[in-house]
């Protein structure tokens, strides 16, 4: 692997991922690049190799320490391209971690692409081609939301739709201080912050507990 490729991926060092995490990483994003001449997987505007690397696989990536690695599932919410789902479920291979990763996508050629990458690079995932807001009592382990929807429509799905869960983390954009605050108006978070790898704008939160506030009349 080039250097370039190796320096790039550093951020990702307290981490502990291994090199061979990075090769299939890297053969995730060629699929990427080539299915992207098709559909749009990610934006036309990002779709170069180093672009994809730093601004989605890195950037999903980092969640990994916020990930509870003893539950038997987690769930990735409006999978999209597969990240953050595809980039746990690598990660998760390379330390030989036995979770499987559930992508709920109700697009059918994201699906099909979704389950085109966890044959190649022998994932375990199951694809969910459904609308998650239609499923009820879902249960699982940790909950990861990334580009989906706005955090109070998220909030509010995993309160109605989920009947147990252990964690829920958010990667919040540049806007996501004022959002977060408003949220915190109708919902009391048990939850912990940090700062993004990726940029000084963003910052993701790992939630353990939400509990809806009492509204008064």
């Amino acid at each position: 692997m080039e250097q370039e490729i190796l320096d790039t991926y550093n951020k990702l060092n307290s981490l502990n991922v291994s090199r061979e995490t990075y090769l299939d990483f890297e053969s995730f994003i060629s699929m990427i690049i080539e299915k992207n001449k098709e559909i749009n997987i990610i934006s036309q505007e990002t779709a170069k190799n180093s672009i994809i690397r730093d601004r989605h696989i890195i950037d999903s990536a980092q969640i990994i320490d916020f990930i509870d690695l003893n539950q038997n599932t987690t769930s990735d919410l409006g999978s999209g391209g597969g990240m953050p789902g595809i980039i746990i479920a690598i990660i998760l291979k390379n330390i030989k971690n036995k979770m499987k990763v559930n992508l709920y996508e109700k697009s059918h050629h994201k699906s099909a692409f979704l389950k085109e990458v966890s044959k190649k690079l022998e994932l375990k995932t199951e694809i969910i081609q459904k609308n998650v807001f239609d499923l009820k009592n879902i249960e699982t382990g940790t909950i990861m939301s990334r580009a989906f929807k706005p955090m109070p429509i998220v909030l509010d799905l995993v309160y109605e739709n989920f009947s147990s869960y252990k964690n829920l983390i958010f990667f919040m954009g540049r806007n996501g201080k004022n959002v977060f605050k408003d949220s915190l108006k109708n919902w009391d978070l048990e939850y912990v912050e940090k700062k993004s790898l990726t940029s000084e704008d963003s910052f993701l939160l790992n939630i353990k507990n939400i509990k809806k506030k009492i509204t008064k009349n």
